[in-house]
């Protein structure tokens, strides 16, 4: 057993599980002293200042990176939690990959090959346990709101450009004062929200919320 996770073939897999062990022991040491990892990291998370065109036809790296963020649930559960899912699962994914082809096949994978595979079975696997975990984090009951109540509140792009069926990241506060962020799309065909923009939440939809430019000047986001 050892001599099969010591093999170079392994290295991303070990690589991946000692970096998981490692932040998840900082968490832990940082918390007690009062300054967590988590939280450091949120918040550099949110707010990345980059301009951003999500149309078809000109994709930029960051504007994938406004899908990527949604697809993985971030803002919902901890940045943190997101990142040790995925160390884990694809640690462990590897190892499992290998295993299973040594003793199919009697050699290992090359460990870029066994990397990429072991990267692309995971995403699923990723989703599935940090919705788990989205479900299951424990919530004040005092200030718990239902995802419908942020409907008329204004909200402020902050990742990506939004466009008809090409959302974007908003980040906005409930009643409670509690920051939530979501995506966000025009809810007027011809319409598109750029990062800054302040859009009015006027409907719930299977994959966010729908908006409108925010033309009320009583109403503005409060930071």
């Amino acid at each position: 057993m050892v001599e099969f996770i010591l093999q170079s073939q392994n290295l991303p897999f070990m690589v991946s599980l000692t970096i998981m062990i490692m932040i998840a022991c900082l968490e832990g040491v940082t918390t007690v002293i009062g300054m967590g990892v988590s939280n450091m990291l949120e918040t550099f998370i949110p707010d990345i200042d980059a301009d951003v065109d999500l149309d078809h036809s000109d994709i930029t790296a960051t504007g994938i990176l406004s899908k990527v963020f949604g697809w993985f649930r971030v803002g919902q559960a901890p940045f943190l939690i997101i990142l040790i899912i995925f160390l884990t699962i694809f640690g462990l994914v590897g190892l499992i990959l290998q295993a299973v082809c040594i003793k199919t096949t009697g050699f290992l994978l090359p460990g870029l090959i066994a990397s990429a595979i072991a990267f692309f079975i995971s995403l699923p696997m990723i989703r599935f346990f940090t919705g788990i975990i989205v479900r299951v984090m424990p919530k004040d009951e005092t200030e718990a709101v239902d995802e419908k109540s942020l409907i008329g509140r204004v909200a402020v792009i902050t990742l990506g450009k939004a466009t008809k069926n090409s959302p974007a990241q908003a980040k906005l506060k409930d009643k409670f004062s509690t920051t939530h962020y979501v995506m966000v799309e025009p809810d007027i065909d011809d319409e598109e929200f750029v990062q800054g923009d302040q859009v009015l939440i006027v409907r719930q939809t299977s994959a966010g919320y729908k908006a409108i430019h925010n033309s009320v000047s009583a109403l503005q986001d409060m930071d």
